[in-house]
């Protein structure tokens, strides 16, 4: 008798983590700002209490917010001990970017195709919504993840998600920029036409180009 595969669907607070992380990466809560209330959160996103709290313990868990007792969930300061404002990334940064992208590369070029097997309409215009978003970068990768289904990768990405935004994140002059743009148009439009390994093909691309930008900046490092 077959085995019934294991439940995979990312949960309700791992779906809560990823639209919270998403809005502190993209600075709508900026680092010292204090969160919404449990209460605001529940009556937001239509969800208990319980799947809040879960939800804000592990962005806790990621080092993304604090909770001040009696006083509420802020979020955490982005800027390392020992560094200040403005200060130029040491070289252990540009060591930690390539690290970073060689663990996308083994991660997102399945997710890629994964998705392109899963997603759905909806999944879709929220994948779109999310290119469009030239200001914040890792709401792609998210909701990539989160079209794969599977938890696994929906909190290995949420975990990554402070690194590709912090100092390890990759800097694009304009050119490069531009390219970057149009190697994601590429990915999505092969998770768009479901085409399984058009889409591996389209990240594998696009990340190893990331890789050969992380390797160059940090031999200039």
């Amino acid at each position: 008798m077959p085995h019934a595969s294991p439940d995979r669907r990312p949960s309700l607070a791992q779906r809560l983590v990823l639209v919270l992380s998403e809005k502190i990466h993209a600075g709508e809560w900026p680092a010292g700002s204090k969160l919404p209330t449990e209460q605001v959160l529940t009556e937001a996103h239509g969800v208990s209490r319980t799947t809040v709290r879960e939800a804000l313990s592990r962005l806790q868990a990621e080092g993304l917010v604090e909770t001040r007792r009696g006083i509420g969930t802020f979020v955490v300061d982005a800027v390392r001990p020992g560094e200040t404002e403005g200060e130029a990334p040491e070289k252990g940064s540009a060591c930690d970017a390539v690290a970073i992208v060689e663990l996308r590369l083994s991660l997102e070029v399945e997710a890629a195709g994964i998705a392109a097997q899963r997603a759905n309409a909806a999944q879709l215009e929220a994948m779109r919504a999310a290119l469009d978003q030239a200001d914040d970068d890792f709401a792609f990768d998210l909701q990539i993840a989160l079209c794969t289904g599977n938890s696994f990768f929906i909190d290995a990405m949420s975990h990554l998600g402070s690194s590709l935004m912090g100092d390890a994140a990759p800097v694009f002059d304009e050119p490069q920029r531009a390219r970057w743009s149009r190697e994601r148009e590429q990915v999505f439009a092969s998770i768009s036409r479901k085409d399984v390994e058009g889409a591996r093909a389209a990240m594998r691309l696009h990340l190893v180009n990331c890789l050969s930008h992380a390797r160059a900046a940090l031999q200039h490092a």
